[in-house]
């Protein structure tokens, strides 16, 4: 069992900056590759970033490509979403998520943080 709690949501001009944070417990962090999603009232869960365990290979959906790193510490359990050149359209709440190395889905889902983009 993995918990995940996602912090560092806020309000912010368009054009400008936040990273939000993950912290994981539970079993070993390291075994888990894991993803940033967002989701706005009425639609979907969209994925936004993943990255493997290691963190040596990340992936970025296409509306987020230039603007957003997604990264991992595995010696503080911490995932993060540093997110730049903010766009009003990047207003949802955010997720992290982790699965398993052999699982398709993610299985183990933080509460989710909001974030505001302010044109």
């Amino acid at each position: 069992q993995v918990q995940l709690v996602e912090s560092g949501g806020g309000l912010v001009q368009a054009g400008g900056s936040l990273r939000l944070s993950c912290a994981a417990s539970g079993r070993t962090f390291t075994s888990y590759p894991m993803a940033w999603f967002r989701q706005v009232p009425g639609k979907e869960r969209d994925l936004v970033a993943r990255i493997s365990a290691s963190g040596g290979i990340t992936a970025y959906a296409d509306f987020v490509k230039g603007r957003f790193t997604v990264s991992r510490d595995n010696a503080k359990n911490t995932l993060y979403l540093q997110m730049n050149n903010m766009k009003p359209e990047d207003t949802a709440v955010y997720y992290c998520a982790a699965r398993g190395k052999t699982e398709l889905k993610y299985t183990y889902w933080g509460q989710g943080t909001q974030v505001t983009v302010s044109s």
